[in-house]
C-alpha cells in the first residue's frame, strides 16, 4: 500500500461516527474529527492524487482586513465583493487562470462546494483572469471571525484546503487573539504562509511592522514573509489599491505562478507539514474513542447488571414462597384441604390420588390451580422486568453520555424504557406454557418406564405434572404464621405425591430439569427487555478495533510518508521562496 493507499484507508476509518456520547471532551472530539476529514477531503487526498497540479493560494483574515479589496487590486479586476457591510464574502471566489478553470471546476479541490459562476450560497464562484499566471489560484475566504458560524466554519475549512496562507491583517487588528489562533496552526502544520500587514497609515509602518515582527517570533513564526500595504484614501470601498502598494505581493505571486520549482517547493512544504500532523491527530481521535468505548462498557454494565438483578429476583420468588401466596394458596387450600396433613398423610395418599384425577378430568379446582400459578409465574417475570428497566433507565440517567442518549429519545421514547415492553405479558404468557407444556412431556417421559407407567396413569399426567410445577416453587422462605404450615404442608406432600410416583432419585431430578428449563425461559425474555436498551448502544457505537485502526492508519502513514512522489522529497529549505522585503 502506498501513501495514496494509506491515506485512503484512514478516510474509510473516519467515514462514520466516532463520538456519539455526550463523555469528556465530545465536542472538542467531534471538532478534530470534521477538522481532519475535511483537510483529507479537501486537500490532503486531491493533492496526493494530482502532486503537480496547481498551486492554491487561500487569502484568509479577519472581519474588514481588506481581503476582497487587496484580491480585486492583485487581479487588477473587480472579481470579489468588497464592501461596507459585514460579513461581506458571503460566498468564496476563486481566481484562477483560464488554462486552468477546468480543473478548478472539476471536484480536485474542495470537493464538497458545488461550482457556480454567479454568488449562489453554499457555492464557490469560479472566475478567471489572464493576470493571474497558469499554475496560481487565488480565493478570497469568509472572514475568519464572522458574527456568522458557518461563514467561520468555510473559513477554517478553506485555509486548511490550501497550499499557501495569504493571511490579512490590519494596523489595528494585527494583535487580536483570533488570527493568532489560526497563524498557530500554520506552524504546527507547517503551512506555506504569508501576512500582509494592510492599511498602515505611513507614521505607523515602522513601529507597528516591528511589533508585528516580535510577535511571529514569539509564536514561533519567525521568518514569516511579511509584506506592508500602506493606508490609501480610496473613493469607494469598492476601489482598488494603487498598483505600487500591491506590486511588491503581484511581483511575488508571479514568482510563484512562473516558476514551477518554487511553486513544487510550497507544496512541499505544506504537504509534508500536514502528512506530519497526522502522527499526533490521529492518535489523538483513537484516544477519544477509547473513551467513547468505555463509556459505552459503562453503560452496557448498567443494563447487564439490572437485569442480573432481575433473574436474581426471578430465582428468589421460586424458591421463597412468595408463589404460594395469595391466589395459588387458595386453590392449594380448596385442592388438599387445610387438615393435619403430614400426620395423616400415608393414610391419605390414595383419598388425595383420587382427588388429584377427579380434578383434571373437568372439576374446576385443579384447573383453577393451575391457571393461579400460571398467573403467578406471570407477575413474578413481569415485576422483575419492571424493576430491571426503571433501574437501567435511572442508572443511564446518571452515568456519562446516558442521559444524552436518553434525550436524543426525547421524553416520552425515554420513559417507556422506564418500563416492561408494553407485549411482554403475552411473550411472557407463551413463555409459561410452553414450560408447562415442557413439565407435562417430563412426566411424560419418566412415566414411560414400565415401573412407573401405573402409577403416572393412575394419577394422570395432568395430577402429576401439576405437583411437579408445584415442588419447584414451594418452600417455607419468606413465610410465617399459618403460612409456614400451608406452604410447608405443599411442599412436603406433593414431593411426597411425586416420591410416590416416580421414586425420590427421579423427584429430584425432574424438579432441577424444570427449574432449570424455567430459568432459561425466563432469562432469554430478560434478555429480550435489556435489548431494547443495548439496540442503542449498538447503533451508534463504533466498530471493536476503530481505535486499533486508527493507530495502525496513522504508523502506515508515518512510515510510508518517506516513500512519497519525488515532489514532495523534503525542501532544502522550509521557507516560501522570499524577494526582497517591501
Amino acid at each position: 500500500m502506498d501513501l495514496l493507499g494509506a491515506l485512503e484507508g484512514l478516510r474509510r476509518d473516519l467515514g462514520r461516527e466516532l463520538f456519539p456520547l455526550a463523555i469528556g471532551e465530545a465536542a472538542a472530539d467531534c471538532h478534530a474529527l470534521a477538522e481532519l476529514t475535511g483537510q483529507l477531503d479537501d486537500y490532503l487526498l486531491p493533492r496526493l492524487r494530482a502532486i503537480d497540479a496547481p498551486l492554491l493560494a487561500v487569502v484568509g483574515g479577519s472581519t474588514g482586513a481588506g481581503k476582497s479589496t487587496l484580491v480585486n487590486s492583485l487581479v487588477g479586476a473587480d472579481v470579489a465583493e468588497p464592501g461596507v457591510l459585514r460579513p461581506t464574502t458571503l460566498v468564496p471566489t476563486l481566481v484562477v487562470n483560464p488554462a486552468d478553470h477546468d480543473w478548478f471546476m472539476g471536484q480536485n479541490v474542495l470537493p464538497g462546494l458545488s461550482r457556480a459562476t454567479g454568488s449562489a450560497v453554499g457555492a464557490l464562484r469560479v472566475v478567471t483572469s489572464g493576470s493571474l499566471g497558469a499554475g496560481l489560484a487565488l480565493l478570497d475566504a469568509p472572514d475568519i471571525d464572522s458574527v456568522v458560524t458557518a461563514n467561520r466554519e468555510l473559513a477554517a475549512q478553506l485555509l486548511a484546503a490550501a497550499d499557501l496562507w495569504l493571511f490579512v491583517t490590519t494596523a489595528a487588528r494585527y494583535a487580536d487573539e483570533v488570527p493568532w489562533s489560526f497563524l498557530r496552526s500554520a506552524r504546527e502544520r507547517s503551512t506555506a504562509l504569508a501576512v500582509v500587514l494592510d492599511r498602515v497609515p505611513d507614521e505607523a509602518i515602522e513601529p507597528v511592522s516591528r511589533d508585528l515582527r516580535r510577535l511571529l517570533v514569539e509564536n514561533g513564526l519567525d521568518g514569516t514573509r511579511l509584506f506592508t500595504v500602506p493606508e490609501a484614501a480610496l473613493p469607494s470601498e469598492r476601489a482598488r489599491l494603487p498598483a505600487p502598494l500591491v506590486c511588491p505581493i503581484s511581483e511575488w505571486l508571479s514568482a510563484l505562478a512562473s516558476d514551477a520549482a518554487e511553486r513544487s517547493r510550497v507544496v512541499r512544504q505544506t504537504l509534508s507539514g500536514a502528512l506530519d500532523s497526522l502522527a499526533a491527530r490521529v492518535p489523538a481521535l483513537a484516544d477519544a474513542v477509547v473513551r467513547q468505548r468505555s463509556g459505552f462498557d459503562g453503560l452496557r454494565s448498567v443494563v447487564s447488571g439490572a437485569y442480573a438483578g432481575a433473574m436474581a429476583d426471578f430465582d428468589a420468588g421460586m424458591r421463597d414462597g412468595s408463589l404460594l401466596r395469595g391466589e395459588v394458596m387458595a386453590r392449594w387450600q380448596d385442592f388438599i384441604g387445610t387438615g393435619d396433613l403430614m400426620r395423616s398423610l400415608e393414610s391419605r395418599v390414595g383419598w388425595l390420588r383420587d382427588r388429584i384425577v377427579g380434578f383434571f378430568t373437568g372439576q374446576p379446582p385443579g384447573a383453577e390451580l393451575r391457571v393461579a400459578l400460571e398467573s403467578g409465574v406471570e407477575a413474578l417475570i413481569r415485576g422483575a422486568a419492571d424493576a430491571a428497566a426503571e433501574r437501567s433507565l435511572d442508572g443511564w440517567s446518571a452515568a456519562p453520555g446516558g442521559l444524552d442518549l436518553l434525550g436524543r429519545l426525547g421524553p416520552v421514547d425515554a420513559a417507556r424504557l422506564g418500563r416492561a415492553s408494553p407485549d411482554l405479558s403475552q411473550r411472557t404468557e407463551a413463555a409459561v406454557r410452553g414450560w408447562q407444556e415442557y413439565v407435562l412431556d417430563l412426566v411424560r417421559e419418566e412415566g414411560a418406564e414400565k415401573r412407573t407407567t401405573a402409577r403416572v396413569a393412575s394419577f394422570g399426567v395432568n395430577g402429576a405434572g401439576l405437583l411437579l410445577m408445584l415442588g419447584v416453587f414451594a418452600s417455607t422462605g419468606g413465610l410465617t404464621g399459618l403460612e409456614v404450615g400451608i406452604a410447608g404442608g405443599t411442599s412436603v406432600l406433593s414431593q411426597k405425591l411425586l416420591e410416590a410416583v416416580f421414586g425420590d432419585q427421579a423427584v429430584r431430578s425432574l424438579t432441577v430439569r424444570a427449574r432449570d428449563d424455567l430459568r432459561e425461559r425466563v432469562r432469554s425474555l430478560l434478555e429480550e427487555e435489556a435489548a431494547r436498551y443495548t439496540v442503542l448502544l449498538d447503533t451508534v457505537e463504533p466498530p471493536d478495533g476503530t481505535a486499533e485502526a486508527l493507530r495502525q492508519a496513522a504508523t502506515a502513514i508515518r512510515d510510508r510518508h518517506t516513500t512519497a512522489p519525488p515532489a514532495m522529497d523534503a525542501p532544502e529549505s522550509g521557507e516560501v521562496p522570499r524577494p526582497e522585503e517591501s
